[in-house]
């Protein structure tokens, strides 16, 4: 007979568990990233699932975000707002001092952070 929990049986965990699919996508984006003029970002894995962005975006602007690893990209919510840093290389982040770079994550044109 199958178990029941105390919540119900249309109970859903709060974070489903990581695939091994979605661990290797996770893997790619994972560690120090580095913008211009200061710019960070730090990606980093949530026990239980999802990731942890600490991240300075502009000279003015930083903080830690809560962000998850999808087909699309690295997505997350800063200041209200629904982001995705993507793959890229040095020259789709629009910014000269990355130009060259193969490891790149573009949130935008103008914001984007490469691994050296």
């Amino acid at each position: 007979m199958p178990a029941h929990n105390a919540a119900g049986a249309n109970a859903v965990p709060a974070t489903p568990p990581a695939s091994a699919d979605t661990t290797q996508m996770e893997a790619g984006y994972l560690g120090r990233w580095t913008g211009v003029e200061g710019m960070y970002l730090v990606v980093a894995s949530k026990p239980g699932g999802g990731v942890t962005l600490d991240m300075q975006w502009d000279l003015d602007n930083k903080g830690t975000f809560d962000g998850s690893v999808t087909a699309e990209g690295l997505r997350f919510m800063r200041n209200g707002v629904a982001e995705s840093a993507v793959h890229t290389d040095g020259e789709a982040t629009g910014l000269k001092y990355l130009a060259g770079k193969q490891d790149c994550l573009t949130v935008k044109p103008g914001e984007g952070y490469c691994k050296d």
